[in-house]
């Protein structure tokens, strides 16, 4: 072959190359050539169906790469949703119902757990009962944490509001050592958080919140509109994951083999195995939609217009995605 002709070919085949890669980064870019699933999480063994799935390799069985991403609270974790960071979240309710009434493109693939928070304060605060709340500093994960919605209905019930105590958001982890300190009166956080103060015989747990609002929806796994749309059958799975990690976690419960579940937990969570065991029997863990669920997040969405905290409550149909 001529050496002319073969320099060009040559040339041309880098080109289409470069090209080649240069078009596959855009796609890339655009979203889809990257098969990895970020996934959204709060530090909590509310989440303990996603662990556990990962662990297990459930999400690798169904040739899904998954990126764990952790987030201090579920405001900053809907915030990251609504700019693409995230493809799935594993939240509460309430920053969920505060981020579709504002029009972010995400939808409720699966309930995840009911309940499973509590107000803890210290004993020396003097607070032993919700009068006692008053003038107090108590500690939250943040104005959109179902927590805050918790401690504004308890206040409401009884006769208070939040502008009655000093309330500040802080990290959750850093709660229990805010305490020990004296920095706060008292704490409303979520498992096993609850459970590691009340261990600390300074500490008392004032209510948990199955005795603020029995059998509550919290979290929910939840996908953005784009990744429904363009990952349908994966969301399906993840839908099917979750189904049975959660029938793992509630069959081990139910046998008293709790620290089987323990045992797939991150470390960070997990403080004291014994603590962890007990944390993970004090609430329900819950898969799919059904239509108690969602006549149960009816009635917190009545509540959270009840005590100003949402305009409106969110339609069904714009709230759900059902695989």
């Amino acid at each position: 072959m001529n050496k002319k002709i073969t320099f060009v070919l040559v040339l041309a085949l880098a080109a289409f190359l470069v090209m080649g890669s240069a078009s596959a980064g855009l796609f890339d870019f655009l979203g889809g050539g990257d098969n990895t699933v970020k996934i959204g999480y709060l530090p909590s063994d509310h989440d303990a169906a996603l662990f556990v799935a990962d662990k297990q390799g459930l999400y690798a069985d169904k040739n899904i790469t998954t990126e764990l991403v952790q987030f201090n609270n579920g405001g900053d974790l809907m915030t990251a949703m609504a700019s693409g960071e995230v493809d799935v979240g594993y939240v509460g309710i309430a920053p969920v119902l505060s981020s579709v009434s504002k029009g972010v493109p995400v939808k409720v693939i699966s309930s995840a757990q009911t309940e499973g928070s509590g107000i803890v304060v210290t004993k020396d605060s003097g607070i032993n009962s919700a009068a006692d709340l008053k003038g107090k500093s108590i500690a939250t994960p943040g104005e959109a944490s179902i927590q805050h919605v918790l401690l504004s209905y308890y206040l409401k019930k009884n006769g208070l509001s939040t502008n009655d105590l000093n309330i500040s958001a802080m990290k959750v982890p850093s709660m229990n050592d805010a305490l020990k300190t004296k920095q706060i009166d008292g704490i409303i956080t979520f498992q096993p958080y609850v459970s590691i103060a009340a261990n600390d015989t300074s500490n008392v747990v004032l209510e948990n919140s199955s005795g603020i609002l029995p059998n509550h929806p919290c979290c929910v796994v939840v996908a953005s509109d784009d990744f429904i749309k363009n990952h349908e059958d994966k969301a399906k799975d993840i839908v099917d994951i979750h189904k049975n990690a959660t029938k793992f976690i509630n069959d081990k419960v139910a046998a008293g083999n709790s620290s089987e579940v323990v045992k797939l937990l991150p470390e960070d969570i997990v403080s004291d195995a014994h603590l962890e065991a007990n944390s993970l029997q004090s609430f329900p863990f819950i898969s799919g939609i059904d239509n108690a669920f969602k006549s149960d997040v009816d009635a917190f969405q009545k509540l959270e217009v009840d005590i100003g905290i949402l305009n409106g409550t969110v339609s069904h149909d714009k709230l759900y995605w059902e695989a």
